[in-house]
């Protein structure tokens, strides 16, 4: 069975081409429009999904949707009477999108994809809504190695739902024990101090999972903050549901997540602006946010372990894109492994629709993966398109067919403190470049950190980098942990290999803290000692497993920073003019295009 799989229409929009279970191709829309966290109708992306596949839309059995819209509608119009009249004016901008394009999704996709099949009708090819966080369990589970699971979803909001649990099975499909529903949301909890903090909400939250360790958790602010935020602003029950406080929060109704002056009141200081330098205070409150939430996501796993006795979860939705709590879970030692969907937010909501309809649908069954899901699904390019494109642009190149001698020329380069943009093979889906649109350099520079951040990615100077390591070097440099190959959990840096702190690092600012070198990989060595690592398996991407393997037999140091190939609020680069045009407009010093180098 063929089946197309989109989301689309609030953010992350991506189509995905599934065939007899398998994950054939997906893409990101914001790859090919340029434009971040892009919500529109995928159109890009179904094109290069048909393309790639060889299929036409006349070829597809079905048409699968992330979500139901009919049941968002409802719950947008249940939530806006409940609290009437407050919220008027984000109902009154809310409605006219929904009258006119929203609840209408099954007629837009059908216009849309007509539009794309050249005005050849396609209205035998069924359209079916999955539920979104059933979307997002199919994403996680059916990729996963396990043949029966637990699964927890958490995010935002679906239609109704904000966290769902149960169990999956590889013969019995998947089944729901537990929701907890809007606007009650750990997501949204986490976004509002997102905003509250001065970052955008759905695209900063990973700014503030970042400079939470920067806070000081010993600190009589920090447990002032927590003390809080659990009396005023949430009651946590024990299994983990949560009931948030709605006289503090305003993101029901509202065109706003909170009430900025009712969180002065209750923290002491106003709403960041973007613009405003960050300080101690703020660190210390995304600190409490953050604790907060690990708190009551280790209870929904302990509550979802003593209901379900499974050996295995999987997890999906956008909370699950936050790499410390993840790490926290994992380390409670509940279940024996946890398996987490590397596109876990809404993009691999298009996967999910589609795995969960062909499953449903062709009565397939699910024995685990053999292998660990490989996400390079994008874009890749020939030779011949990378030559014209670099010659479009009038550049200097060098073709080196030897691949051996491509990774030793940039193994070298790397040693010598030099930036590479490393563009190879097909493009990830999900918000992680793992070593296919990556930005390499070396992680025992002092000042890398900085200079990737301020001359190179344009962004904080407080953000980390993430290292890949080859599984094999893997006990070298850090402690046990869980090994990721898609950056979904941070380890912590060996205990041999850290710097010890001054014993006034508390008092300092942030800057100053982060300026103090943390270990002898100190470009990846967070705050905290810990790091986002990507644990490289040869057999899912040999040619960056050779390049690290190279760079360790030319310096003794088996560790790269790998942070992804882009600059700030742009998307990862996806073709080879947008890797040459990131470069030119970048403090990168190489560009490696397959085996083409370009040096500035």
């Amino acid at each position: 069975m063929k089946v197309l799989g989109i989301s689309a229409y609030y953010h992350d929009s991506a189509a995905a081409i599934i065939l007899d279970g398998k994950v054939m191709y997906a893409a990101q829309e914001e790859r090919f429009t340029r434009i971040k966290n892009d919500a529109s109708f995928p159109e890009e992306a179904i094109k290069y999904c048909l393309r790639e596949s060889g299929f036409n839309l006349e070829d597809i059995d079905t048409i699968a949707f992330y979500d139901k819209p009919f049941l968002k509608f409802e719950r947008l119009l249940e939530t806006y009477y409940a609290f009437a009249p407050k919220g008027f004016r984000s109902f009154a901008k809310a409605m006219p999108v929904w009258l006119k394009e929203k609840l209408f999704t099954k007629q837009i996709i059908r216009k849309r994809l007509k539009e794309l099949n050249e005005d050849r009708k396609l209205s035998k090819v069924p359209i079916v809504f999955p539920e979104h966080h059933l979307s997002h369990v199919a994403s996680a589970f059916y990729t996963s190695p396990f043949k029966k699971s637990s699964f927890l979803t958490v995010d935002g909001v679906g239609e109704w739902t904000t966290t769902s649990y149960g169990t999956a099975c590889g013969e019995k499909g998947i089944k729901v024990l537990g929701e907890l529903h809007f606007p009650d949301s750990l997501g949204l909890f986490y976004s509002s101090f997102t905003y509250f903090l001065g970052f955008e909400v759905n695209k900063g939250e990973y700014k503030m999972m970042g400079l939470a360790p920067y806070g000081t958790m010993q600190s009589e602010q920090v447990t002032q903050f927590i003390q809080t935020i659990k009396e005023r602003l949430l009651d946590i029950r024990e299994d983990g549901s949560i009931k948030l406080n709605k006289d503090y929060f305003e993101y029901a109704v509202g065109l706003r997540m909170v009430n900025p002056r009712k969180w002065q009141k209750l923290f002491g200081f106003e709403k960041r602006d973007p613009a405003e330098k960050l300080t101690q205070l703020h660190a210390d409150l995304a600190l409490a946010a953050q604790k907060v939430s690990e708190e009551i996501l280790v209870r929904m796993i302990t509550h979802v372990k003593q209901v379900t006795h499974a050996d295995y979860l999987c997890l999906a939705g956008g909370v699950a894109l936050n790499c410390v709590a993840n790490s926290v879970l994992y380390n409670q030692n509940i279940f024996k492994d946890i398996y987490i969907q590397p596109a876990a937010g809404d993009a691999g909501g298009a996967i999910g629709a589609a795995l969960i309809t062909d499953y449903l649908e062709s009565d397939l069954s699910f024995s685990g993966l053999k292998q660990p899901f490989n996400n390079f699904l994008g874009p890749n390019f020939s030779n011949l398109e990378i030559e014209r494109t670099l010659r479009k642009n009038k550049c200097s190149f060098r073709y080196i067919e030897s691949t051996e001698e491509l990774l030793k020329i940039t193994a070298n380069y790397i040693a010598n403190k030099k930036v590479v943009g490393w563009f190879n093979g097909r493009t990830e889906f999900g918000p992680r470049a793992l070593g296919n649109r990556s930005i390499l350099a070396d992680a025992t520079d002092t000042d890398m950190q900085s200079q990737l951040n301020l001359k190179i990615k344009f962004r904080e100077s407080f953000r980390p980098f993430a290292p890949a390591v080859c599984e094999e070097d893997y006990d070298t440099y850090f402690e046990l942990g869980k090994h990721s190959h898609y950056m979904l959990f941070t380890n912590q840096v060996k205990q041999s290999l850290r710097h010890e702190l001054p014993s006034n690092f508390n008092e300092l600012s942030l800057e100053e803290k982060r300026n103090i070198p943390k270990s002898e990989l100190p470009a990846v060595t967070h705050i905290d000692y810990s790091a986002r690592v990507q644990v490289v398996k040869k057999e899912m991407n040999p040619r960056f497993w050779n390049l690290i393997q190279t760079y360790k037999k030319l310096t003794g140091i088996g560790v790269l920073i790998n942070t992804s190939f882009n600059v700030k609020d742009e998307p990862i680069v996806n073709t080879p003019e947008n890797a040459y045009r990131c470069f030119i407009n970048s403090g990168i010093d190489i560009l490696v295009l397959e085996n083409y180098l370009i040096v500035k």
